[in-house]
C-alpha cells in the first residue's frame, strides 16, 4: 500500500490528491471487510502528513459568482442536496475550514439572529459570522426535516453525513472533489474556496482588520498576504491564457 502511495506522490504533485485517493481507498477497504470478503484492512491506519504548499496559488482562485455555481447542481436525492449545500455555502460564504465545519454543533447556529458562532483552534480565532438571506432556508430544512432522517444516533455535531455519522473533513473535501469538472484549469478544493473567498473580500474594498476577524486569523499578517497587486492580477492573467512550460 505504502508502495502505491509513493507511485501517487510521483504522479500528483498535489498533497490533497494524494490524501483524497486514500480516502477513496479506505472506504473500498472498508466495504470489503463489511462483506465478509476480506479480514483485513490494509489502510485503515494509514494518515499522511505530506507537507503543503502554503502559497497562495492565484490562477487557482475563483471569483465569487464562479463559487455559487456548486450550490446549483442537480442531485438524485434531495436530502442528500440539503445537506451538501448547507456544506459548500459554508465553505463559499463564511469560508471556513474542514476542521471548523465538522466541529460545529447545533447550539453553535442560530437562524434568529442569522449568525453562526465558529469555534477556536490551534490556529484561528474563534468568531461569530453573518449568515447570507439565502442560507436561511436551506439550514432550517436541514435541521427540521433532513437531520433528523439521517442521524443513526444521538450527537450534537451539525453536519452528518449520509450514513447518520459526524461528517468528516475527508469526505467534504471529496464532495468539493465531485465538481471539479467545471473548473478543469484550476485546483478547486476547500483550501482554494477558502481563499478565494478571502481575496474578494480584500479586492472588494473591506477593511484589513475586518477580514482579519472574518477569517480567524490570529495576526494582520495571515490576512495581509492575501492581497493582490495589480501586478499580480497580470501575471495571473498570462498564466491562464499563456501558461509557461
Amino acid at each position: 500500500m505504502m508502495d502505491y502511495i509513493g507511485k501517487l506522490r510521483e504522479q500528483y504533485k498535489n498533497p490533497q490528491s494524494v490524501r483524497t485517493i486514500l480516502y477513496s481507498l479506505k472506504k473500498y477497504y472498508s466495504f470489503l471487510v463489511a462483506a465478509d470478503l476480506r479480514q483485513d484492512h490494509p489502510c485503515k491506519f494509514i494518515n499522511l502528513k505530506d507537507k503543503q504548499n502554503r502559497n497562495i496559488q492565484l490562477q487557482d482562485l475563483f471569483t465569487s459568482d464562479e463559487l455559487e455555481q456548486l450550490l446549483d447542481r442537480k442531485e438524485r436525492y434531495i436530502n442528500l442536496k440539503t445537506k451538501n449545500q448547507v456544506v459548500l455555502s459554508l465553505l463559499i460564504y463564511q469560508g471556513l475550514t474542514t476542521g471548523e465545519l465538522t466541529r460545529i454543533e447545533l447550539k453553535d447556529l442560530d437562524l434568529e439572529k442569522a449568525e453562526i458562532y465558529i469555534k477556536s483552534s490551534s490556529k484561528l480565532n474563534s468568531r461569530t459570522l453573518k449568515l447570507k438571506s439565502k442560507q436561511i432556508l436551506i439550514f432550517h430544512k436541514y435541521i427540521t426535516e433532513v437531520r433528523p432522517k439521517i442521524i443513526k444516533r444521538k450527537s450534537n455535531i451539525l453536519i452528518i453525513n449520509k450514513l447518520g455519522n459526524p461528517e468528516t473533513g475527508e469526505q467534504i473535501s471529496y464532495l468539493v472533489g465531485t465538481f471539479k469538472h467545471l473548473f478543469l484549469d484550476r485546483n478547486l478544493n476547500p483550501k482554494t474556496i477558502r481563499q478565494s473567498v478571502i481575496t474578494n473580500l480584500l479586492k472588494s474594498g473591506n477593511d484589513l482588520r475586518v477580514v482579519q476577524v472574518f477569517s480567524g486569523h490570529k495576526y494582520p499578517s495571515a490576512t495581509e498576504k492575501y492581497k493582490q497587486t495589480n501586478v499580480e492580477e497580470l501575471k495571473k492573467e498570462v498564466q491562464k491564457y499563456h501558461p509557461l512550460k
